[in-house]
């Protein structure tokens, strides 16, 4: 749950959506939910002239099971954030892993 909050984070942002397909998708980011179902407006391809026939499409809805990685601008990513709330998730798991 600790990446959807961070994605969340990023609405209004431009990121590059790498799909399993090779295609790059670059726009900015307006929703994600849970599954890494993603919805990206003002869109480029990142290789307009391998995928001619992408290039009039200005929105575009990814399935998350269809992403391979998720181009965050670095200015955007908050490394002593992340690792702490990563530590914490790891803690409480591991609690939870005791009782179980």
């Amino acid at each position: 749950m600790l990446f959807f909050s961070f994605f969340k984070t990023l609405v209004g942002q431009e990121v590059t959506v790498e799909l399993k397909n090779d295609i790059s998708i670059r726009g900015t980011l307006k929703s994600v939910d849970q599954f890494l179902n993603i919805k990206l407006e003002n869109i480029s391809v990142v290789e307009e002239i391998k995928y001619p026939h992408l290039s009039a499409v200005k929105s575009v809805f990814i399935r998350g099971s269809t992403v391979r990685f998720v181009h965050l601008p670095a200015t955007q990513v908050d490394t002593a954030l992340l690792q702490d709330a990563t530590r914490r998730e790891a803690a409480q798991a591991g609690g939870k892993a005791k009782l179980g």
